[in-house]
C-alpha cells in the first residue's frame, strides 16, 4: 500500500496562518526551554527582506526568515537538531502552499 505523502505528520498543527510544529527535543529558545514553535504564516515583505539581507545565501535567508517567522533568534534556531530543522522547513511549505493538504 502506497504511503499518503500529503498527510500531516503529528508533530505538525497547520491552521489558515500558522504552524505549530512540535519538536523532538526540548531546545532553549529566547532563554526558555521549549518542545515547540510556532511558525506564522509570512508576508511577501518578510520574504523578500530575508532574501535582501543575504543574497547570495540561500540558507542564510532561510533562517532569517524562520526566526523572524517564529520569533526565535538565528543562534537557537541553529542549535536544533537537522531533524528539528527539517520539521520547521516542512511546516513553512505548507503554510505557503495553496492546497493547505
Amino acid at each position: 500500500m502506497a504511503q499518503d505523502t500529503n498527510k500531516t505528520p503529528e508533530w505538525l498543527t497547520v491552521s489558515a496562518d500558522s504552524a505549530i510544529i512540535k519538536l523532538s527535543k526540548i531546545v532553549k529558545v529566547n532563554q526558555v526551554d521549549t518542545d515547540q514553535l510556532t511558525m506564522r504564516s509570512p508576508t511577501v515583505r518578510e520574504v523578500r527582506a530575508a532574501t535582501k539581507a543575504a543574497p547570495d545565501d540561500e540558507e542564510q535567508s532561510e533562517m532569517i526568515l524562520f526566526a523572524s517567522l517564529t520569533d526565535a533568534g538565528q543562534n537557537d534556531l541553529g542549535e536544533l537538531s537537522v531533524r528539528d530543522y527539517k520539521r520547521l522547513q516542512a511546516a513553512y511549505f505548507r503554510l505557503v502552499r495553496e492546497d493547505r493538504v
